[in-house]
């Protein structure tokens, strides 16, 4: 059995002083796990304070996780790299360009990316939360069209698969797409492996713009990928949020288990509407009865930083830390059912 993990991602916030005032309260309520966020413009202005964060936050007992937010363009900050490499930039098949996403065939991204991971490791990052992973569609008059179709992701395809790529996804534009970023991982994750870092995943459930839960498995038989995981945000769906995150959490669980790899699961902790805070403990014991033991809430505190937060943070902030506590009660009166039926007890 993995020992439990509960967590949270965290950003926003780059004064020490303030972060180790949220560090105490998160080690305080029965956190071990915090995701920070290194993004471009932490890498340029914040690298020696992140270390700072990253060491403080081992200090209180918790482990770290460094997410490559918005590295490449969404989910996460618009990329900076592409203002220093624009012929880098994803290209939709109807010729139009993505502003802000970068192609990851491209051989500056890959090398772009190889530097974030040396920053990585600067600041004591020991695992790397590869955060979404997709390619884009967009619709348009004309219907949905894809990237990337920029003229070095055409060749590789005509090379591959001896014709032009059309405007509209076929099968071997799907399988292209999924290749590619299957191919950006093996590179990049080797290169932090070789470091010493681990490598860790999220996708998500059902999306139809790249690697999911149902294509997964092009990405699990990676050596030096260690953990994979998805985000079964309910807010919004309509659905149960019990049932929603218990048969998701079960997906997730199903496959990292096939391939032999440890979870993670997300519990959503922004965008909830006032009132509904009490679905985030509905959903983190969903996880956690569904085999989860690496439960992450996005984000802190409510997520209050964000424009997206959730609309009483404060409450949020409660619920998640009572979730959390909820959690790990049931994990301890686990251990404990086992140890006595060791020793004979029967209470």
């Amino acid at each position: 059995m993995r020992p439990l993990k509960t967590g949270y991602a965290y950003h926003g916030n780059r004064m020490p002083h303030h972060v180790e005032t949220d560090l105490r309260d998160m080690a305080a309520h029965n956190t071990n796990l915090v995701v920070h966020m290194l993004s471009h413009t932490d890498w340029d202005r914040h690298k020696n304070i992140m270390k700072e964060i990253v060491a403080m936050t081992e200090y209180y007992g918790m482990e770290t996780w460094i997410d490559n937010w918005g590295l490449g363009g969404p989910p996460g900050d618009k990329s900076h790299f592409l203002a220093y490499y624009p012929d880098s930039h994803i290209i939709y098949s109807d010729g139009t360009m993505d502003p802000v996403r970068a192609c990851l065939n491209s051989p500056d991204f890959r090398k772009f990316t190889k530097e974030w991971i040396d920053a990585v490791e600067y600041i004591g990052g020991k695992t790397i939360f590869w955060d979404e992973p997709h390619q884009p569609k967009k619709k348009t008059d004309a219907g949905e069209v894809y990237g990337c179709a920029c003229p070095r992701c055409r060749k590789l395809f005509r090379d591959k698969y001896g014709y032009d790529m059309p405007l509209a996804a076929n099968a071997d534009v799907e399988n292209f797409r999924i290749d590619t970023i299957v191919d950006y991982f093996r590179e990049v994750t080797a290169y932090s492996a070789s470091k010493g870092i681990r490598n860790s995943v999220c996708v998500m459930l059902g999306a139809s713009h790249g690697i999911n839960l149902a294509t997964i498995d092009r990405i699990c038989g990676l050596e030096t990928l260690d953990n994979i995981g998805s985000d079964p945000y309910w807010v919004g769906s309509g659905a149960d949020p019990y049932e929603y995150v218990y048969k998701g959490t079960r997906r997730n669980i199903e496959v990292s288990e096939k391939f032999g790899k440890d979870h993670n699961i997300w519990i959503q902790a922004f965008n909830n509407p006032r009132g509904a805070e009490e679905e985030i403990i509905m959903a983190a014991e969903a996880a956690y009865d569904a085999g989860a033991r690496t439960i992450i809430a996005w984000g802190y505190y409510g997520s209050a930083s964000n424009d997206y937060h959730a609309k009483n943070p404060e409450a949020m902030r409660c619920k998640t830390a009572e979730a959390f506590r909820r959690v790990w009660d049931m994990e301890r009166d686990r251990i404990l059912r086992e140890g006595r039926a060791k020793v004979g007890l029967t209470i």
